[in-house]
C-alpha cells in the first residue's frame, strides 16, 4: 500500500497538471499556477494545522502553551529548510518568539514574514476547542492569529511545491506575546526591530480586512499609547465648593480636563479615549492600572482622582503634537487643585501610509487582476488596530492584512472564513515569490 505522503504528493501533482491544461489568468507563469493549485489542495492539511494549534491554548500569559503551539510550527518550517530558533522572554513575564530563516539567492530582496502565536484567550477562559460550522471555523485563534500563521504556512509549502521558495530569502518572525506585549517593551521587542532593520519588505499575517463584502489591502496601523492622568486637590467640607478658599476638588478638575482632551486634542486619524475614570475623597489604582478603589462622601469635596485611557495616531509627529496640547492644558489647573501629572507609557509605534506601503498594495492588486480578482482599495486606518509591523515600520515597507477574514476576533464569537484561507495564501504565495526574485 503507498505511502500516504506518496498519495498526497502525487495527487498534487495531477491538480497541477490538470490546471496548467486549463486556460491561464492573465499574466500567472507556470509556477504561480502550480501554487494556486497546491494551495487548493492542501486545504484539509491546512485546515488540520490550524485546528491542532487552535486546540492548544496559548493564552499571552499560558508561557507553556505558547511554546506548545511554536513547536507545532517549529514541525512545519523545518521541513520546507528553515533553521527555527527560540528566543526565550521570561524575563519579560512571557514566553518568547519564534524566528525561523531560509536563506536563498545573494543579492535578492529579504522578506520579513510576521504573525504571533498567543492569543487573548488564557487557560481559565471556557472558550477553548476548535468546531468547525461549515466554511467558517470557529475557535480561540481560529483567525487572530492561527489562521494566519496556517496561512503563512500554506503560502510557503506552495512556494516550495513550485521552486519559488529555493531561492528566496525569508524570515519568518512569530512573536508569543502580541496580545499583552512583555515588559519592557524595549527587550520584547528589540529583536523584532533588529529583524525589521535587515530586511527589505515585511507581511503582516494578520487578518484581512473587509467592508461591504470586499477584500481591502492594508498599508497602514496606527500607535497606541497609554496615558494615566492624577490630580490631587484641597479635600474640605462639600459647603465651601467652588469657594477661592476650598476651591473645586479633583473630580471637577479631572472632569474638565478629560473633555478638554476632547476638544482641543482630536484631530483627523488621532483619536482619544478615557477608559477608566475614579475620584473621591481617595482613590488607588489596583495593580496593572485596570482596577480601582475610591472613597468618598457627598459632603465632601474630592481630594484624588485619576484617569487612564490611550492615544492612537497615524504618525510621531501626530502623538507629539498631542502629547504637548495635554500637557499645556494640564498646566492651567482650577483653584483648589494640589497637582495634575499626566505621564505617558509608549506601547505600540504608529505604521504610517507610505509610499513604499502603497507601492506594495499596487505590486498584490497586479497578483489579483492576474488571479481575475478584484482590485484591493486601501482601508482607512482608523477601522485597523495597532500590532507588531509597527515595530518595523521605520525601517523597511510594509503589507498588513495577509491572513484570512474573520468575525468577532478577541471573543468567544471568533470565527475564520475558511474559503478567504486560499485565496490569501495564494495572494502571499505569488506576492513573495515575486519580491524574492528582485534585486535589493
Amino acid at each position: 500500500m503507498p505511502r500516504r505522503g506518496v498519495r498526497v504528493k502525487s495527487g498534487l501533482l495531477l491538480a497541477g497538471l490538470a490546471l496548467l491544461a486549463a486556460p491561464a489568468h492573465a499574466q500567472l507563469t507556470s509556477a504561480e499556477r502550480l501554487m494556486k493549485a497546491t494551495v487548493e489542495a492542501e486545504q484539509q492539511r491546512t485546515l488540520g494545522l490550524l485546528e491542532r494549534m487552535v486546540n492548544q491554548n496559548s493564552g499571552s500569559q499560558n508561557p507553556e502553551g505558547v511554546e506548545k503551539v511554536a513547536e507545532i510550527v517549529r514541525g512545519e518550517l523545518e521541513p520546507l529548510g528553515f533553521a527555527v530558533r527560540w528566543i526565550p522572554l521570561r524575563e519579560t513575564g512571557r514566553a518568547g518568539h519564534l524566528v525561523a530563516s531560509r536563506v536563498g539567492r545573494a543579492g535578492t530582496k529579504k522578506l520579513l514574514l510576521i504573525g504571533h502565536l498567543d492569543t487573548v484567550f488564557e487557560p481559565d477562559s471556557p472558550f477553548q476547542r476548535w468546531v468547525r460550522e461549515g466554511d467558517k471555523g470557529h475557535g480561540p485563534g481560529a483567525a487572530d492569529d492561527k489562521g494566519g500563521v496556517a496561512v503563512m504556512i500554506a503560502a510557503l509549502r506552495a512556494m516550495q511545491a513550485a521552486g519559488t521558495l529555493r531561492n528566496s530569502n525569508v524570515t519568518v518572525f512569530l512573536t508569543g506575546d502580541e496580545e499583552d506585549p512583555g515588559t519592557p517593551q524595549s527587550l520584547a521587542r528589540r529583536d523584532l526591530i533588529a529583524a525589521g532593520k535587515a530586511a527589505d519588505v515585511a507581511l503582516d499575517f494578520e487578518g484581512l480586512a473587509q467592508e461591504d463584502g470586499r477584500d481591502m489591502g492594508s498599508i497602514a496601523r496606527r500607535s497606541v499609547n497609554d496615558w494615566q492622568l492624577t490630580i490631587k486637590a484641597n479635600s474640605a467640607h462639600s459647603s465651601g465648593v467652588f469657594s477661592a478658599a476650598s476651591g473645586y476638588g479633583a473630580n471637577y478638575e479631572l472632569a474638565r480636563l478629560v473633555d478638554a482632551f476632547r476638544r482641543e486634542v482630536a484631530e483627523p486619524s488621532l483619536t482619544f479615549n478615557v477608559g477608566l475614570i475614579a475620584g473621591g475623597t481617595t482613590a488607588r489604582l489596583g495593580p496593572g492600572g485596570i482596577r480601582a478603589e475610591v472613597t468618598g462622601k457627598t459632603n465632601i469635596i474630592a481630594g484624588e482622582a485619576v484617569a487612564r485611557g490611550d492615544l492612537r495616531a497615524l504618525s510621531q509627529e501626530q502623538i507629539d503634537r498631542a502629547k504637548a496640547r495635554m500637557q499645556v492644558l494640564v498646566a492651567k489647573p482650577l483653584a483648589g487643585v494640589v497637582s495634575a501629572t499626566l505621564t505617558f507609557e509608549d506601547g505600540y509605534p504608529p505604521m504610517a501610509p507610505t509610499a513604499g506601503n502603497r507601492a506594495l498594495l499596487d505590486r498584490l492588486n497586479g497578483i489579483n487582476r492576474d488571479l481575475g480578482l478584484p482590485a484591493m482599495a486601501a482601508l482607512d486606518p482608523l477601522k485597523r488596530g495597532a500590532g507588531d509591523i509597527s515595530f518595523v515600520a521605520a525601517d523597511v515597507d510594509g503589507l498588513v492584512g495577509l491572513g484570512p477574514s474573520s468575525s468577532g476576533d478577541h471573543t468567544d464569537q471568533e470565527r475564520v472564513d475558511i474559503p478567504s484561507m486560499s485565496r490569501q495564501a495564494t495572494r502571499a504565495a505569488i506576492l513573495m515569490s515575486r519580491l524574492g526574485r528582485e534585486r535589493r
